[in-house]
């Protein structure tokens, strides 16, 4: 049988989905049921327990399939960028309406009703979608009212289907978000998270890990020696991480270096960076 990569096929030596029949080895498989992410973020987890590592995380209106629930853990496997892995079990809802709106800025709050003046009720990142049913103004403000009563700024939504022009653009957007291994979200992001969510916005989904990415979005190419024939969207990869080109010579990348999203010039990205990981793996233009 051909090997899969367990972080993008729900596969174990008990329990696999239904779709991997005769393609995996599994006591017993089973169809995924229908769910949705009903909380701001959803950390996945490798193991069902709240001391496991953090793989990434899913935003509120994700779509997943459900393979199993025990003990308050849902094994589970995103909709979207088919990532794997254990969320919280309480954190899902179902799917009654299907979203009309995306969350377009890094971070937006939730208010209880449409005044900005009301203690605020939660908050939703970049990339969270949501149902909207209404519209109100307050005071010259405009708001996008939700089925639960709840009211979001209508400036900081778009239609699903309406993309952003231009990727880099939207990750130049969380310019000073803190750095969060396996982070996904406006609150706190990961390298791969971050170019995958801002190609997200401009209308491209792809994986989520930095080696997938390295493997699978566009084309490879060499700059030259002196790494004159880059420019702005080209994506530069190391070992374990990845940054986007904003021009020719510079950067932005979430890095445990800083611990924000940052911009680095190239070259000094590739002295500081190579003391310890070496230089480049490799380049590729979306």
């Amino acid at each position: 049988m051909t090997a899969r990569d367990a972080r993008l096929h729900a596969f174990r030596s008990d329990l696999a989905d239904a779709r991997l029949q005769g393609e995996v080895t599994a006591e017993r498989f089973v169809a995924g049921r229908p769910a949705r992410i009903a909380v701001p973020v959803a950390d996945v987890r490798k193991a069902p327990r709240a001391d496991a590592g953090i793989n990434t995380q899913f935003l509120s209106g994700d779509d997943v399939l459900v393979f199993e629930d025990i003990k308050g853990w849902a094994w589970v496997q995103g909709e979207r960028d088919g990532y794997v892995g254990y969320v919280a079990a309480n954190q899902l809802g179902g799917r009654e309406q299907a979203p009309t709106h995306i969350v377009c800025v890094p971070r937006t709050f939730l208010y209880p009703g449409p005044d900005l003046r009301f203690p605020i009720a939660g908050h939703l990142s970049m990339g969270s979608t949501v149902t909207v049913i209404g519209a109100a103004e307050t005071r010259g403000t405009h708001y996008a009212l939700l089925p639960s009563g709840e009211a979001l700024i209508s400036g900081h939504l778009r239609p699903i289907g309406e993309i952003a022009a231009d990727y880099v653009s939207v990750a130049e957007t969380f310019l000073g978000t803190p750095y969060l291994w396996g982070g996904a979200s406006g609150f706190g992001i990961d390298c791969s998270g971050l170019v995958q969510l801002a190609m997200r916005m401009a209308g491209r989904d792809v994986l989520r890990d930095s080696d997938m990415q390295a493997a699978s979005i566009g084309e490879t190419f060499q700059p030259g020696p002196d790494y004159s024939g880059l420019r702005r969207g080209d994506l530069v990869f190391w070992k374990g991480h990845v940054a986007i080109m904003t021009d020719e010579e510079t950067m932005i990348h979430a890095n445990g270096h800083t611990m924000l999203v940052s911009r680095e010039g190239l070259k000094d990205a590739i002295a500081r960076i190579g003391y310890l990981y070496g230089g480049p793996t490799g380049f590729r233009r979306p």
